[in-house]
């Protein structure tokens, strides 16, 4: 039985990224093209620059993992609302939320194919962290 979009987007966010680049492939169209509005201004990544991320980040994160809060579907298309937590390398003990974001998919074959995302620098204040619970 084959996934829905929902599944595909939902199995991305959940698997450990910046432990396994293999699995890239598995999520991502060769053709991704990911437009990213975030604090620190634009960025337009395809697979190579999506995968050279994760690289780097598995430098600086002992641990890595996406909450979901919210995850919306129509069509080919996927919305989702995820916050990325970190234990860092020099403070492996302490999880932080290092960032808020929201992206639309649109899935192309089956993978992930043309995203717009936008982000910000986690807040971890206790009524930020709150408005990130699934309701």
């Amino acid at each position: 039985m084959s996934k829905t979009e929902k599944e595909i987007v939902k199995s991305f966010y959940e698997t450990d990224l910046i432990r396994n680049f293999d699995s890239l492939s598995e999520f991502l169209h060769p053709e991704i093209e990911l437009y990213w509005n975030s604090s620190f201004g634009f960025n337009k990544k395809d697979f190579k620059g999506i995968q050279t991320m994760f690289k780097e980040m598995s430098a600086s994160f002992e641990n890595f993992r996406c909450e979901i809060s919210h995850l919306l579907s129509e069509g080919n298309s996927v919305t989702i609302r995820y916050t990325y937590f970190a234990n860092i390398i020099e403070q492996p003990d302490k999880e932080e939320a290092i960032a808020h974001f929201i992206a639309i998919w649109e899935l192309k074959d089956m993978k992930l194919y043309r995203g717009y995302q936008i982000s910000q620098q986690g807040d971890n204040t206790p009524e930020s962290m709150r408005s990130f619970l699934s309701k």
